[in-house]
This record gives C-alpha cells, sequence and structure tokens, in this order.
C-alpha cells in the first residue's frame, strides 16, 4: 500500500470478488482494523482460524500471517476495512500490538457504542473524499475509535492464565516507558531497570509476545517516528536524527536504511510525491 491511510467498505459483489479469488495466507506492511456490522467473517491468523458473525471488530498487525475470507450473512455483508502505516498514528500504533497479541478478533454487541462506531467510520471516509483531507482530523477520529474499542474489549476481557496475565501487563508496561523515553539514547538495560527485571527475562517477554527483541522494538519505534517526522516536518535529517538519540546522521541514515530498505531523504521524496 502506498497511502498512509485508507478506508473503504466491503460490499457484497467484493465479497463474492474475494472468494473466487487466490487468498493465500500473507502478510501486509501496513496495519488493518476490519469492522464488520453486517455478513460473517472467516479470519486464519496467530495460525488459528475462527469464525464470526457481525457486529466484530478485527485488528491486524503489520506483518502478521493472515487471512480473511469474507461471507454474505442473510444476503448482507457490510465490513468497514481501515488500513494506515504504522506512522500515522505512532503514539497509538505499538498500544495496539499489546491490546490485540493472540486475541485479534472481538465480538461487539450491537449496541450504542457499536453504532458511534460506525458514525466515526463514515466521518473517516467522508473527509478522505474531501478535495484537501485533513489528515489530523482522520488521525483523532481513528484513535477515537481504538479508544472506543479498547473499552468495549476490557468489558469482555476473559480470564487467562496467570503467566499470561504477568507477561501481558510487563509488555504494556515496557510500551509506555518506551513510549516517554525512545527518544533517548537508551539501550535493553534502561528499559529493564525501569521494570525491575533482567534484560534476559524483558527479551523473553518481548520475543514471545512480538517474535522480536526488545533492541528491535526500540529501533522500530524510532523508525516510526522519523517517518512521521520525515513527512509532517521540514526538519532535517540530522535534526530527525539528535531528535531521536542518533548524534551522527550517517549512523541515523544507516539504520534507517536497513530497517526501511531506502534511505530517510528518499524516502522523504516518496512522500511528497505521494501527497502532491
Amino acid at each position: 500500500m502506498n497511502e498512509t491511510f485508507r478506508i473503504f467498505q466491503l460490499s457484497p459483489e467484493d465479497v463474492e470478488h474475494i472468494q473466487a479469488s487466490e487468498n493465500e495466507p500473507h502478510t501486509h506492511d501496513y496495519e488493518e482494523l476490519l469492522l464488520g456490522v453486517e455478513g460473517q467473517l472467516e479470519h486464519f491468523i496467530d495460525f488459528e482460524s475462527s469464525k464470526m458473525d457481525a457486529p466484530f471488530v478485527s485488528f491486524v498487525a503489520k506483518g502478521k500471517v493472515h487471512r480473511v475470507i469474507p461471507y454474505l450473512k442473510n444476503g448482507k455483508c457490510n465490513i468497514w476495512a481501515i488500513r494506515f502505516k504504522s506512522e500515522f498514528i505512532p503514539e497509538t500504533t505499538f498500544q495496539l500490538y499489546a491490546y490485540y497479541h493472540n486475541n485479534a478478533n472481538i465480538q461487539l454487541p450491537a449496541d450504542r457504542c457499536f453504532q458511534r462506531m460506525e458514525t466515526i467510520c463514515s466521518l473517516m471516509l467522508e473527509e478522505t473524499k474531501a478535495s484537501t483531507p485533513d489528515y489530523s482530523i482522520i488521525r483523532h477520529l481513528l484513535s477515537a475509535l481504538f479508544t472506543m474499542i479498547e473499552s468495549e474489549r476490557k468489558k469482555q476481557e476473559s480470564d487467562q492464565s496467570h503467566l499470561i496475565k504477568t507477561q501481558s501487563s510487563t509488555f504494556k508496561t515496557f510500551l509506555l516507558t518506551l513510549e516517554e523515553n525512545f527518544r533517548r539514547p537508551e539501550g535493553v538495560e534502561f528499559y529493564a531497570e525501569k521494570l525491575f527485571m533482567s534484560s534476559r527475562n524483558l527479551n523473553i517477554i518481548c520475543q514471545n509476545i512480538m517474535q522480536q527483541s526488545v533492541s528491535e522494538l526500540i529501533e522500530t519505534r524510532k523508525l516510526i517516528e522519523a517517518k512521521n517526522l520525515l513527512t509532517t516536518t521540514d526538519k532535517t535529517i540530522a535534526e530527525i536524527g539528535f531528535e531521536l538519540g542518533y548524534n551522527e546522521k550517517s549512523y541515523f541514515t544507516s539504520v534507517f536504511k536497513r530497517k526501511a530498505g531506502i534511505t530517510p531523504s528518499e524516502f522523504r521524496k516518496e512522500m511528497q510525491q505521494l501527497i502532491s
């Protein structure tokens, strides 16, 4: 996906097209939220398959192996699909990884709260169709939507084993600590000390939940913010690197290229062409 944000609705015609196409398990380079208003969804994720009736929400993190197959129910299907790059709402994205790991699909009651979620989707779609969309408005609406979903998820949270609960709580605390400190030139030991645990144990928890080391997650968070700053500000490459804890422009450029596949300058140029 080239855009940083996209929203659309799946219709009964789209359902027929998806069912007729080759639809093997795959990964995305973007985050995806599905909000099911009508119909049914078969979702293969975390190497398990489940089938849900609307209303539901399903979140697919970037890089997750998954497959979705929508179905009609009573001749109807209406599913909102929201796709966005990590840098679109960088302060929220990492929290989503904690909220939805091993719990990608959530059934919801068809109540007033769900109706408000539909309204938010409609408002976002309407804004994207404006002659000059205001993406700051869309960011706030998307963040509000996730806040509402998280509130509903907490009401339904099922009992888990003590170990999973403890690991999940520790991981969420790590993400909150990372959000407050990722601009600093700190490594694994800094975060482990903040959480009163060993670097080894913190790495084990991050590997279990995200299949990434603490160092990789720190670099990923810095990369997301770097992309955000490259897209939304006129700061120089050196200034952005320094703001994110890199004292040398060449080292920042090297890390960025290793993670993103292109240099910061090339990324900024691509984004300017897309926006224009």
